[in-house]
């Protein structure tokens, strides 16, 4: 930050130094709101929040060797009292970007990819200048100014992340650093029910492009009807970026190989660059088309961009970051946060980079959805039940619907296997191949269970299978009538015995019956670490294991779990 005394921080807070403060003591940086990051010379916030009040942690702040305290009531050591933290460090987060003249600010919103993008863009201007960036996803009334607040005047750039839990928060938090270009990603489904419809999600993300003055740049999805609209709310020039011919910076001749990474050519109206990317999922396409379209209104050339987006690798944790373990066992884990968006493309990325090896997934019914909720997860259970998945688990509260919608729609998926196999069986029976006897069901081949000595599956829940629900069972997604809360013993093992991935299908080698498909395991287990734990009696060297829900599950744990207990 530009260092400054704490006179000065008085006077833009409308604060008042306490405990024996001197107002000529300079405070260098950084600004922070955790005492444990606090270094000499830093600035601590005492932010009061839910469980943790930053007051309590003064004293050992001041000993770390923070300047003061920025608080709302006399704390022990040097102090500047505010009536408000939060509205007093966007207000020196405000004074400071305005005395940074030669900064270009630029700002990243969307339903779902701001932080992707936000890394990349990152990239592409510190190829031009200093450049300051939010550390991981600090896009909200705190992170955000304590991100500018980082600028000093060697500055040249910052890429701000822009998040809004209702109307009015983007604006509010472009007046502390106005931005001069806007990127606006997508419209979708995150926050559903704080905001009532897509709609207001749009308005909302709109407040951005609202923000930029005539001289900036609007650079806006034209993929997402939503946001293409956005371009008459704007008196700043506008650029669009995608995937069709209407985008001036564009991608053309998309693959994706085998690890789920997409390579394309960056089209521009200067002309076109080879890119392969390093991200894994083909929706980091777009995030990176966004990244490419602002660092071309800011003058890079074409090549460099491209070659900029080929070395990129994944900066913020847990985000699409992909492991493999010494077994070969590889984890996916995604599990930052989630919405009905992320949600299908990481299924999406998954199915691509786990093809032809058992695939499981841990998963969480998601929230914020308001009354479209349950309906939405029911979706989401639909989508992981009917994705060729060997096994599913769905973590933690209100689970009945995703387990419901997979239910069904793994049921759906087992009985049109089943249709095949039938269809195979007739076949051959009509051209006198012979038939061989089908393996016991109550151990199907290629199934190892938690322990070797277990034995066969037990009895449990399972989808049920077309036309009706399994004897004893509930007719929807839930444990075993009687049984525990969670999950009790599932029933058989993982689909793809004898084949990997999704129900089993197929006939022996050299013809003959073929093995009756199986049902998806589908799991409820209350935590991140009981998921893990399920998990471990699952795997198999060569597996693949998706992570994905809601922040608020902190499934995180069970991808670190999964690769040993370390964190990544």
């Amino acid at each position: 930050m530009i260092p400054l005394p704490l006179a000065r921080i008085a006077e833009i807070t409308s604060g008042a130094l306490t405990g024996m403060a001197d107002p000529r003591a300079v405070v260098r940086g950084p600004v922070v709101i955790d005492s444990r990051a606090v270094e000499p010379g830093s600035l601590f916030v005492a932010i009061k929040g839910a469980r943790v009040d930053g007051h309590d942690y003064a004293a050992q702040a001041i000993r770390a060797g923070a300047v003061a305290v920025l608080a709302t009531r006399p704390v022990e050591g040097p102090a500047v009292i505010v009536p408000d933290a939060a509205a007093a460090l966007a207000e020196l987060a405000t004074a400071q970007a305005a005395a940074l003249p030669k900064v270009t600010v630029i700002g990243v919103t969307g339903s779902a990819g701001k932080t992707s993008t936000k890394d990349l863009l990152a990239r592409l201007t510190a190829r031009v200048g200093p450049t300051i960036a939010p550390v991981g996803s600090f896009n909200n009334e705190l992170g955000h100014p304590l991100t500018v607040l980082r600028a000093d005047l060697d500055t040249r750039f910052m890429v701000l992340e822009l998040a809004a839990r209702n109307i009015g928060h983007i604006k509010d938090l472009t007046r502390i650093a106005p931005p001069e270009i806007g990127v606006v990603l997508n419209v979708g489904t995150a926050h559903l029910g704080v905001f009532g419809g897509k709609e207001a999600i749009a308005k909302a993300k709109g407040e951005l492009v609202e923000a930029l003055p005539r001289t900036g740049v609007a650079v806006l999805n034209a993929d997402d009807p939503l946001v293409r609209a956005m371009a008459s709310r704007t008196d700043a020039r506008v650029t669009f970026f995608g995937r069709g011919e209407s985008a001036s910076i564009r991608a053309e001749g998309v693959t994706v190989d085998a690890r789920g990474r997409a390579s394309f050519t960056l089209r521009t109206p200067s002309g076109s660059a080879p890119v392969s990317l390093q991200l894994f999922g083909e929706h980091a396409v777009e995030n990176a088309l966004a990244a490419a379209a602002a660092g071309y209104e800011l003058g890079l050339p074409v090549a460099t961009i491209a070659a900029e987006l080929s070395q990129a690798t994944p900066l913020s944790r847990w985000r699409m970051e992909v492991t493999d373990r010494a077994d070969g066992v590889t984890v996916v884990n995604d599990a930052y946060n989630a919405n009905p968006d992320s949600m299908r493309a990481a299924f999406a990325a998954f199915e691509v980079l786990g093809r032809g090896r058992r695939r499981f997934a841990v998963i969480a019914a998601l929230r914020e959805l308001g009354e479209e909720g349950p309906a939405l997860n029911a979706e989401l259970g639909r989508l992981a039940g009917g994705s060729g998945l060997a096994g599913l688990i769905v973590a933690g509260p209100d689970a009945g619907p995703v387990l419901e919608g997979a239910s069904a729609a793994a049921a759906e998926a087992q009985a049109a296997a089943q249709a095949a196999l039938d269809a195979q069986a007739a076949a051959h029976a009509a051209a006198g191949v012979p038939q061989a006897p089908i393996p016991h069901q109550d151990a199907p081949q290629g199934w190892h269970g938690p322990s070797p000595d277990q034995g066969p599956p037990q009895p449990g829940w399972q989808a049920p299978p077309a036309g009706g629900p399994v004897p004893g069972q509930p007719p929807v997604g839930g444990p075993p009538m009687g049984a525990a809360p969670f999950g009790g013993v599932p029933a058989g093992p993982p689909a793809g015995g004898p084949h990997l991935g999704g129900p089993v299908a197929g006939a022996p080698p050299g013809g003959g019956a073929a093995y009756p498909a199986q049902a998806m395991r589908i799991v409820h287990v209350p935590d991140a670490e009981a998921a893990a734990a399920e998990l471990a009696g699952w795997l198999r060297p060569g597996d693949a294991v998706l992570v994905k829900g809601p922040r608020a599950m902190g499934l995180e744990r069970t991808a670190e779990l999964v690769l040993g207990g370390a964190a990544q």
